[in-house]
């Protein structure tokens, strides 16, 4: 099975709205199912892993697991940066 790049902007929602790219490399069948996905929807690929990605944060976010494991980590690095302010 080969590997598909797929170049990707996406959105910062701070300060103005700026994009980024960000190139992936995936397998060809996930690539191919996100491409049929895309023509059948009537939208861009682009569009359509956009979208995907802004999907999985949002199910992340409502994730109790995936909280915890997040305010774990802001608290790391909260305790990290006071060391190095000091």
């Amino acid at each position: 099975m080969g590997d598909s790049t797929v170049s990707l902007r996406c959105v910062k929602w701070y300060h103005d709205t700026m994009t980024k790219n960000l190139t992936i490399r995936i397998p060809d069948d996930v690539a191919a199912n996100a491409e049929a996905i895309a023509r059948v929807d009537g939208v861009s690929l682009n569009e359509t892993v956009k979208q995907s990605l802004v999907e999985a944060v949002e199910r992340r976010r409502k994730n109790p697991e995936f909280k915890a494991r997040l305010k774990k980590i802001i608290e790391e690095d909260r305790e990290l940066l006071e060391r190095l302010a000091k």
